[in-house]
């Protein structure tokens, strides 16, 4: 397992893979039993939490001496649009939004816009961005004109995005070897790899401003990271369910292996993989 990950951030990994989709309440001893798979000891776990309540991402239900928690409807709603990247992400747009504004001068302008003079601002023509106030317009590049992909890597970062999707290569690519051969895989070790692998992946997803292809930089190593994600999350599913299945305790007991919505997140990437 690599270095620990930062806890307040992987706990809210964990409860959007493996607790939300199965009715979002886990016992505060199985989130701590999780955690120490990937070096994060007691105190840390509950420091953490602790945190994540007081910011209002986590809210805790407590049952006879038994503490719970779940997800607060902000961290839900959040996770639910990091979920439909993870599991059933959009094609990449084919165009561009663009504002013509006098207000941008002084604006903060939200994700997925960049500034490209006081005035003027452009985005990928996506149904998550966000308008902004003025003269909106669509946009396409006539081909053969300028260098879309060297404004692309300075207006959006795309190095750094990049480089998150070589560290997430780097580090889960022996898992596809590994299931290929059989290699044995015990439940726990299968759920601790599907955390690890959905940590990552979400991190570097998230960063990328998704823009259309003709942006994209020569050596770009998002679809080789997506395709890494989708086969090896199907190849570990199978025992980190049962393991959530047989381990897992919310206030009725343990949550359950598989419900429709992990096997409609099942579905999905298996369509995507078999593509």
């Amino acid at each position: 397992m690599a270095e620990a990950p930062r806890a307040p951030a992987f706990i809210v990994t964990l409860y959007g893979d493996v607790v939300e989709p199965r009715g979002g309440m886990l016992w505060m001893g199985t989130l701590i039993e999780c955690c120490a798979a990937h070096g994060l000891n007691e105190s840390l776990v509950r420091t953490a939490v602790s945190r994540l309540v007081g910011s209002g991402r986590l809210e805790g239900v407590r049952i006879g001496r038994k503490s719970y928690y779940r997800l607060s409807d902000a961290a839900r709603d959040e996770f639910r649009d990091a979920a439909r990247l993870l599991f059933s992400p959009p094609p990449a747009p084919e165009d561009w939004l663009l504002c013509l504004s006098d207000g941008l001068r002084e604006a903060d302008l939200p994700e997925a816009w960049a500034r490209l003079s006081p005035n003027v601002a452009i985005a990928p023509n996506r149904e998550d961005v966000v308008p902004l106030e003025g003269v909106l317009m669509r946009a396409k590049q006539l081909e053969g004109h300028g260098d879309l992909r060297t404004l692309a890597r300075e207006r959006w970062g795309l190095e750094d995005v990049a480089a998150a999707y070589e560290r997430f290569v780097n580090r889960h690519s022996g898992l596809i070897d590994r299931i290929a051969d059989g290699a044995p895989l015990s439940p726990a070790e299968s759920l601790a790899l599907r955390l690890r692998l959905v940590h990552d992946y979400r991190h570097a997803a998230l960063s990328d401003p998704r823009l259309p292809r003709a942006a994209w930089p020569t050596e770009w190593p998002a679809e080789w990271a997506r395709k890494l994600f989708v086969r090896a999350y199907l190849g570990l599913s199978d025992q980190a369910d049962a393991h959530v299945g047989a381990e897992f305790l919310n206030p009725d007991g343990t949550l359950m292996a598989r419900n429709a919505e992990t096997d409609r997140r099942l579905f999905q990437l298996k369509r995507e993989a078999a593509s």
